[in-house]
C-alpha cells in the first residue's frame, strides 16, 4: 500500500503565493512579489521549494467541460469484491472521462466521478462497468446543476 504523504512545511508566506498562484498561476513572480511586498528571489525560492516539496504537483489550464461538449456528469458508487478495491479502481480510472475516484465509508465501496457528451455514452459506459469483473453492482446519479464546484485547492 501507498504510504500517505507526510505534510511539507508551509508558512504564512507561502500560503499567500498559493493563494496569489490560485488566482492565475501564469502571473510572472513579480507581479506575485509586488502584491505581497516582497522580492521576486523570495517568490521563485519558494515556488521553488514548493514545487519540490510535492506541495505544487503541476500547473494544468482550467478548462470548462461544457465548451468542449461534456455535457453529463455522473456520480456513480460502485461495490466491488472483496480484496478486489484498487485493482477494479486502477481500471476505472483509465477511462479519460472519469475524473475521480475515491474510496468512501458507507454502502458503496467506491465513488467514481465521470464526465460524457451524452447520456448514450453514460449508459455505454455503466452496461461496461456493470459487467466489470469484481463489481458487484453500481448506482448512478446524474447531477443537475452544479451549485459550486471548485476549480482549485483552498489553502
Amino acid at each position: 500500500m501507498d504510504e500517505p504523504p507526510t505534510a511539507a512545511k508551509v508558512d504564512e508566506l507561502d500560503i499567500r503565493i498559493l493563494h496569489e498562484m490560485n488566482e492565475d498561476a501564469r502571473r510572472s513572480f513579480r507581479a506575485i512579489a509586488k502584491s505581497l511586498s516582497v522580492s521576486i528571489s523570495t517568490v521563485s525560492n519558494r515556488v521553488r521549494r514548493l514545487e519540490e516539496s510535492g506541495v505544487i504537483t503541476g500547473y494544468v489550464p482550467v478548462v470548462d467541460p461544457k465548451r468542449i461538449g461534456y455535457d453529463v456528469i455522473s456520480v456513480i458508487g460502485v461495490k466491488i469484491s472483496r480484496g478486489k478495491l484498487l485493482e477494479v479502481q486502477r481500471k476505472i480510472a483509465k477511462d479519460e472521462r472519469v475524473f475521480g475516484v475515491y474510496d468512501v465509508t458507507g454502502e458503496w465501496d467506491s465513488v467514481i466521478m465521470v464526465r460524457f457528451k451524452n447520456t448514450r455514452e453514460l449508459d455505454a459506459f455503466i452496461k461496461k462497468l456493470v459487467v466489470m469483473e469484481n463489481v458487484e453492482r453500481t448506482y448512478t446519479q446524474v447531477v443537475l446543476n452544479i451549485v459550486k464546484e471548485e476549480k482549485r485547492v483552498s489553502v
